[in-house]
């Protein structure tokens, strides 16, 4: 999560510093592409950690309230620290983990049994590698790599990459893994304390992030990597820099089949990739297919939309998705991935706003809608603009607030209440999923407002909302064809279900109040299909 610990104008002297060893200059070229689109379900993704799902009373079972609140969503990016599953060098530990006994055979196994994708982020520094650091230097969040090391030399980050092969060598498909390559410790903590077993092809985990915002300028050299360095240590993490640093080293060594997503990115720079694939193609070379040989599977950044300057600063407040940059940024990335990138899926793993009306990342009321009401507004528009732009997942940030009361930027960004109970923000991402999350979008019929078509397999469904945050609302004549009847879904704060509104078109057509708040238009009764 990005953090404002330095001037902008002291970051860009750190950035410009640290990049200018970099050659590469990506050609200016406007390309004409037919961009793929996703199913919804794709975009209602939540960060969480794996206290979410268990009691910390009871850290080896999943907790019933809690996994009610994460069934609201379609995925779950599971901050993971790399302390947890390897306390001691060389000696791994996944159900129950060393430091806080949680089970994640457990929590993925829920995971996978109720549909719920997990992208498992990888990261910071154990104490262990943080001790080799001089001791106002450590910090959990410093490159993944022993002081003094070369950042710019895969080898560097063999000892991350181990700790990749042994977590995809679990949770991976591959079910086929010579056992004496992997490492648990099998020490009870106590008496009749679970002890770890070695267990191989899982088929838990489809996803992992190597490491979190690798780009942390604000936390200075220990813990920025440049795109260059960033992709040596990919390199390492993927295939052990392909294959040369031994048999047990690299996610792809242990679960081909697992995909490798590069970090969020806390800068949301193409630039930054681009630079990366230029190491690639130096040091990787080329595929048969004359595609540049890439460590990564899928391009990866963050993005909060807010009132900030150009040059970031000045952020008072956040604001709705369709103001702000996002969409401009999604094209860039997406653009960047056809050019350079063999057309690599592109996700988003946080965005989100505050409630703490002190943040300069708030959602604000308008009109008669209470923030809370705001951030379900923004968060759904959120996840309707990035499938209609092309981005391929999306994950909010976060699960539960680190602290409502505190009104620094990100500390009030939860969709879930302290009490287990969901906000508005999260009964619409519910809600909608469960109605249209196989949908797909097809096209924009119109702009302003905003009326999307999407199809799932022979249904055509409609999405209608003002992208504005002034609280207006404008009538809109929507075709339908040849249907007789229409079925207006509208989303509710406080209700498992959206309300439902049976129209008579006339001559196929019917007038829409649209509002700041998306709706759904159909011509049958999704809740009872055998209508249809």
């Amino acid at each position: 999560m990005l953090r404002n610990r330095i001037s902008c104008f002291t970051a860009f002297l750190i950035l410009f510093c640290l990049n200018s060893c970099s050659q590469y200059k990506p050609r200016e070229q406007n390309v004409s592409f037919n961009v793929k689109h996703y199913q919804l379900k794709n975009f209602f993704g939540i960060n969480a950690f794996e206290w979410d799902f268990e009691d910390p009373a009871n850290s080896m079972i999943p907790d019933s309230t809690r996994l009610s609140m994460i069934e609201s969503f379609s995925g779950v990016r599971h901050y993971m620290d790399w302390e947890k599953i390897e306390p001691t060098e060389g000696i791994f530990t996944f159900s129950p983990v060393r430091s806080g006994g949680w089970n994640y055979d457990t929590i993925y196994h829920w995971c996978k049994t109720n549909g719920i994708e997990v992208l498992a982020c990888l990261k910071g520094c154990p104490n262990w590698m943080q001790d080799s650091y001089p001791k106002d230097e450590r910090d959990a969040e410093n490159a993944p790599a022993r002081y003094g090391k070369d950042l710019s030399n895969p080898a560097s980050y063999i000892e991350q990459a181990k700790a990749a092969f042994q977590y995809a060598a679990r949770y991976g498909s591959n079910k086929n893994i010579d056992q004496h390559l992997l490492h648990v410790d099998t020490l009870p903590r106590w008496t009749a304390d679970p002890i770890n077993k070695i267990r191989t092809g899982l088929g838990l985990i489809k996803y992992i992030e190597c490491d979190n915002e690798r780009d942390k300028w604000w936390k200075g050299k220990k813990a920025f990597q440049s795109g260059r360095e960033y992709a040596a240590n990919l390199s390492a993490f993927y295939d052990g820099n392909k294959n040369k640093m031994g048999p047990r080293v690299g996610v792809k060594n242990a679960d081909p089949n697992m995909k490798v997503v590069m970090s969020g990115l806390a800068k949301a720079s193409p630039e930054y990739v681009t630079e990366m694939i230029a190491w690639c193609r130096e040091h990787r070379g080329l595929k048969p297919d004359g595609t540049v040989d890439l460590p990564w599977d899928i391009i990866n950044y963050h993005f909060y939309c807010n009132d900030a300057d150009p040059s970031g600063e000045h952020q008072t407040s956040g604001i709705a998705p369709e103001v702000s940059s996002a969409e401009k940024i999604a094209t860039e990335f997406i653009g960047m991935s056809h050019q350079y990138a063999a057309d690599m899926p592109v996700w988003i793993t946080e965005t989100g706003y505050d409630i703490n009306q002190e943040s300069v990342q708030k959602a604000i009321p308008i009109g008669n809608k209470t923030a809370l009401e705001t951030q379900g507004d923004w968060i759904l528009r959120t996840s309707l603009l990035y499938a209609r732009c092309g981005i391929q997942k999306v994950f909010f940030y976060e699960l539960y607030d680190d602290n409502l009361a505190n009104g620094i930027k990100y500390a009030s960004s939860g969709l879930i209440n302290h009490i287990k109970t969901r906000r508005p923000a999260a009964e619409y991402l519910r809600q909608t999923n469960q109605l249209f999350g196989n949908y797909t979008f097809s096209a924009e019929i119109n702009s302003n407002p905003i009326v999307d078509k999407y199809l799932s397999d022979d249904s055509t469904m409609y999405m209608l909302v003002l992208p504005t945050q002034k609280g207006r609302d404008v009538t809109y004549s929507l075709d339908l064809g040849n249907a007789d009847t229409a079925y207006i879904y509208q989303p509710q704060p406080g209700s498992s279900n959206m309300s439902i509104i049976k129209k008579k078109t006339l001559n196929g057509k019917i007038a829409i109040t649209v509002t700041e708040t998306p709706e759904f238009v159909n011509t049958y009764d999704c809740e009872h299909p055998t209508n249809k």
